[in-house]
């Protein structure tokens, strides 16, 4: 496989999660806490009207999880890919590496 393809199949896999997650946020944030909010009324949680808690806290407890679970999947494609931050690999391509005492630069 090439590294164009690999390129284009890493994006796609990206844009598929974004996708999938950013659809579980809307379905929480306003389908949750708009469309639905009547019949969650009937349930509550803590004293208070579960629509009244989706709309108020309950979207954006969903939008931090999926913040965790963007990490998590974007690690296991970057592995996949081998594209992943690894500590004390040289070959990384996004390893910054503190300079060595001889590649400082002219001194002052």
């Amino acid at each position: 496989m090439g590294k164009h393809e690999k390129r284009k199949l890493y994006w796609r896999a990206n844009v598929r999660y974004l996708a999938i997650l950013l659809t579980v946020w809307f379905v929480v944030s306003y389908g949750f806490g708009i469309l639905l909010v009547d019949q969650l009324d009937a349930v509550r949680v803590g004293g208070f009207k579960l629509g009244f808690w989706f709309a108020q806290q309950g979207s954006i407890y969903v939008f931090v999880a999926l913040i965790f679970v963007y990490v998590v999947l974007m690690n296991r494609l970057d592995r996949r890919f081998d594209v992943d931050e690894r500590q004390g690999d040289p070959t990384s391509p996004t390893l910054v590496r503190p300079a060595a005492p001889d590649e400082e630069g002219p001194e002052a």
